[in-house]
């Protein structure tokens, strides 16, 4: 199986419990600093699936990286090589599929309640209610030919899929560490966002007992089902080798 490529953009806003699940079940992983190894792969070619974490920046910002990776992506969707995006790679996935990003109404910082569509609950194995770990401030449209699998009351798009490609406008992957560590790294952000979605550092610090073992579970049952399809279709490129008629249609 090709290696999975994560790519990380931020040092407080690493891969957590999706390394966790990567390394438990063995699966050949590469993660990749973009903006400090001066961009991403330009294809997708070499890769099992791409995962895009979050990022202080917006995607609309004219940085060499985030080109790079937008360039990935469309590789990515044009290969059917899985994509995953979370928050900021949700957006980014969104943007390479003709999808509008924009400013949200509100700032979404903070535990947030979302809902989660049949499709989701069935095909992802996501429940129907959910608590989901927000930082960001843009949305974005749900993509032509794509489902929303998630909506919030103050950010209707919090997810969708289209096929193999997943996007969360949220963060299943973080820990009490790093929610830790971006709370006092963006602390004087903290204290100056305001709105019905926006929490401060001690708010947050306050949902971690109650709110990250159930997003734990969320997470492993969500990157469980996206990691089976790139297994499924580790096999399918097997049987494409050795019995080519059975693969038409796939």
């Amino acid at each position: 199986m090709k290696p999975i490529l994560v790519l990380q953009h931020e040092a407080t806003q690493g891969p957590g419990v999706l390394l966790d699940h990567l390394e438990s079940h063995g699966l050949p992983h590469h993660l990749c600093m973009s903006p400090l190894e001066g961009g991403a792969p330009v294809s997708a070619r070499d890769y099992s699936g791409v995962v895009v974490l979050g990022s202080d920046r917006s995607v609309h910002d004219c940085l060499p990286w985030i080109e790079q990776e937008h360039e990935l992506l469309q590789d990515a969707v044009r290969r059917h090589v899985p994509v995953l995006g979370h928050c900021f790679g949700a957006q980014l996935l969104a943007r390479c599929l003709g999808a509008q990003v924009q400013r949200n109404p509100y700032p979404n910082i903070g535990w947030g309640q979302v809902w989660s569509s049949p499709y989701a609950q069935r095909v992802m194995g996501l429940p129907k209610r959910a608590m989901l770990f927000n930082w960001h401030y843009d949305t974005f449209q749900i993509p032509s030919g794509a489902s929303r699998t998630l909506y919030g009351p103050h950010c209707l798009n919090k997810g969708f899929c289209l096929g193999p490609h997943w996007a969360f406008q949220g963060h299943l992957e973080v820990t009490a560490d790093s929610i830790r560590q971006w709370c006092d790294h963006g602390r004087h952000e903290l204290e100056q966002v305001y709105g019905p979605a926006a929490q401060d550092a001690q708010h947050i610090l306050w949902g971690l007992d109650q709110h990250l073992s159930p997003l734990h579970l969320i997470a492993r049952q969500a990157y469980q089902r996206w990691t089976d399809q790139l297994m499924e279709r580790a096999g399918l490129a097997l049987v494409q080798i050795h019995m080519p008629s059975l693969y038409v249609g796939q």
